[in-house]
């Protein structure tokens, strides 16, 4: 990478991202306050955090932050391009994950636009410039920051640096969503009694249900919440099951 010199206020941004706090509700794997740095120290009209899964053809994974101004065109006409597409397939080609590139890193704008992908689905779209960074990923199903700017000037060598800059410490922003949205690791039993914490049973109803006496239940619950460290009912039953619990409780 070629020496650069950061501005203050390029630090300062950079210092935010790294520093943000986690969303409240913890639901979207790159906190929307990072996507919206990241887009001001870029200058990107759209920033797209995403999982493409080549395989099925699909993003199980996928938030943006900004605007076009178009409507994009559907993901079928994306995939059709996919492979033919050099700076699209580059990362699953080559496995290639740690590299930041752009679009005219293969040809220029004038080669980009005699692309299929150009004209049915990036032009359609306004994209004009893309800049595209992997998280550590397998490959066929990598993760994605893709940043993406209209008609104008293309991201520069500075951008580029920046984002390499940034890279492991957005992935440990991602690693650290994935490991609390893991289930708790607590016993088969400890999950059963804790499903039926979470139906609204009583301690005297799990006891029936269970076979065993209100004291054991309490013994249990008092386990469960030094193996998950909290204090509570209801803050076990989130921890123990972020996606929502299900379970076949017979009366």
């Amino acid at each position: 990478m070629a020496r650069m010199t950061i501005g203050d206020s390029d630090l300062r941004t950079m210092l935010g991202i790294v520093n943000a706090p986690r969303d409240p509700d913890d639901s979207e794997p790159m906190p929307r306050t990072v996507l919206a740095a990241l887009s001001r120290l870029l200058d990107a009209d759209g920033v797209f955090f995403l999982q493409l899964d080549v395989e099925r053809r699909e993003n199980p994974l996928y938030q943006e932050y900004g605007q076009i101004g178009r409507e994009e065109p559907p993901l079928d006409v994306f995939w059709t391009h996919y492979w033919t597409t050099a700076f699209c397939s580059y990362p699953d080609r080559t496995g290639d994950l740690t590299s930041v590139i752009k679009a005219t890193d293969f040809g220029g704008m004038t080669a980009l636009r005699r692309t299929g992908m150009w004209m049915d689905y990036l032009q359609p779209f306004g994209v004009y410039r893309e800049m595209v960074m992997c998280l550590p990923s397998p490959r066929l199903r990598t993760l994605r920051l893709l940043l993406v700017r209209g008609p104008g000037p293309d991201f520069s060598e500075r951008d580029r640096g920046l984002l390499a800059l940034l890279r492991p410490h957005l992935d440990a922003r991602f690693r650290e969503w994935q490991r609390g949205r893991q289930p708790a690791a607590i016993t088969p039993r400890q999950r059963e009694l804790l499903a039926l914490v979470a139906a609204g049973r009583t301690n005297g109803q799990i006891a029936r249900h269970l076979g065993i006496s209100e004291g054991t239940v309490r013994t249990h619950l008092e386990n469960i919440f030094e193996r998950l460290q909290v204090t509570n009912r209801a803050a076990a039953v989130v921890r123990a099951f972020p996606h929502g619990y299900a379970a076949d409780i017979s009366a």
